[in-house]
């Protein structure tokens, strides 16, 4: 009878082509955890100050007037301007010296604080997210050229975090959601309603008013994490 051959089912491979594959893999993995790394956050308080349209910045500061570029903001193109005006609130009460941030908007709008709500006699201002002023309290704004009558705009704004669509799909949330931020210390407290922005142009960076700042000790500590 004549003998067959038998074919061996181990079939050798060069030591060069193995290494190749493994530091292909290894750097495969490499490059997967650097990707899925979280990304920097960064906390700010944001004080009073307000926002404002071309028609009103002409009757505040003159017709043509621009806004005076003071210094950067943490996200790129924003800028607090050199520029303020004073508020009266509904019992003519008043705070001068109310920040103006560039650049300019569609639609004028003043950003309080609670505590800056009480002191010019708004008993029960709107917390709202940026731009959202339908129905909202207005007040009389002066500015060196000229007054301005708000009919709306006035808020206590929102704690929200700007993100952009990467930093977006690390944390798996979409625009209009709600995340936490948790702040560890002494007066540490959880955020429940922290509202996502997402724009290709931001920076990780959370926005709270100087009410909620205080109240965590947020100038204190560095224990701080962003939850989903």
């Amino acid at each position: 009878m004549g003998s067959s051959a038998v074919s061996n089912p181990l079939v050798s491979v060069d030591r060069s082509v193995v290494e190749r594959i493994v530091r292909q893999v290894a750097l495969e993995h490499l490059g997967r955890g650097k990707y899925s790394a979280a990304p920097v956050l960064t906390v700010q308080m944001s004080a009073r100050h307000m926002h404002v349209c071309r028609e009103d910045m002409d009757v505040l500061f003159g017709p043509g007037s621009e806004l005076t570029f003071d210094r950067p903001l943490f996200q790129e193109g924003n800028f607090a301007a050199k520029e303020t005006v004073t508020i009266v609130g509904p019992r003519s009460r008043l705070i001068s010296n109310l920040r103006i941030l560039g650049p300019m908007r569609k639609q004028s709008q003043v950003e309080l604080a609670f505590t800056d709500a009480i002191m010019l006699g708004f008993n029960n201002i709107p917390v709202r997210i940026s731009g959202d002023i339908e129905g909202t309290p207005g007040a009389v704004i002066i500015g060196p050229k000229g007054v301005v009558e708000l009919k709306q705009g006035v808020i206590r704004a929102a704690i929200h975090v700007h993100m952009n669509p990467t930093e977006a799909a690390h944390f798996g949330v979409a625009k209009g959601d709600k995340m936490k931020l948790r702040i560890g210390g002494q007066a540490g407290l959880t955020f429940n309603n922290v509202h996502v922005r997402i724009d290709p142009t931001s920076k990780l960076n959370v926005h709270m008013d100087t009410d909620e700042a205080n109240a965590c000790g947020l100038h204190l500590t560095k224990d701080i994490e962003l939850l989903k």
